[in-house]
């Protein structure tokens, strides 16, 4: 499993591979590449800046003031030490690399990314995601009866929300191919074990 602090290293690496950002800009691009759900706060980005300052895959660049402030922004730039490892921790491939927290960051910098590389993270993302549409399945007709309304919706929406996720990633691992037609492989079963058409 990712640490949070390996995730955030990859996304400030990204990020500053585009161009010099200071810290109230890197945070804003984080936010909204990590999403709604998850809000990372100052708290959790400067001392990840701090860490990566120390082991020399980013620098201060300049310090800048703003009109509606005097005190200073400091500019961050990456390193050549960190493109090196940005260009190692996009090339990785393993259960890390399609991890949910992971798998996002590393989606949103795929255009830096060997086909093969990006094609090998899909497929383990929808092998993982398959495996754990299959138990929450197993485990909703279980529990079907035993649940209230409510809580047998909820897991109907997360099966759901899987099962569209499977279904994008099998629309992205054909057009990384280039296939115009999908075998029955890629389409996920629903709850009756029926396949869906793509």
């Amino acid at each position: 499993m990712a640490r949070r602090g390996d995730t955030i290293e990859l996304a400030v690496l990204g990020l500053l591979h585009e161009g010099p950002m200071h810290g109230y800009e890197l945070r804003k691009r984080l936010n909204l590449m990590l999403g709604w759900g998850r809000v990372l706060s100052y708290g959790s980005l400067y001392p990840a800046l701090k860490k990566m300052l120390r082991a020399n895959l980013i620098t201060e660049v300049s310090a800048t003031t703003t009109p509606t402030s005097r005190r200073p922004r400091i500019v961050y730039e990456v390193t050549p030490a960190g493109n090196e490892q940005f260009q190692r921790l996009m090339s990785e491939v393993g259960p890390t690399a399609w991890e949910d927290d992971n798998f996002d960051i590393r989606f949103a910098f795929f255009s830096s990314t060997d086909m093969e590389i990006r094609l090998r993270v899909l497929e383990g993302r929808r092998s993982r995601l398959q495996e754990r549409l299959a138990r929450v399945q197993a485990e909703l007709a279980r529990t079907q009866a035993e649940v209230d309304r409510y809580a047998g919706e909820l897991q109907r929406h997360g099966v759901e929300s899987v099962e569209r996720e499977v279904r994008w990633l099998s629309d992205l691992i054909r057009a990384e191919r280039g296939d115009e037609h999908a075998g029955a492989a890629d389409r996920p079963a629903d709850r009756t074990g029926t396949e869906h058409p793509i």
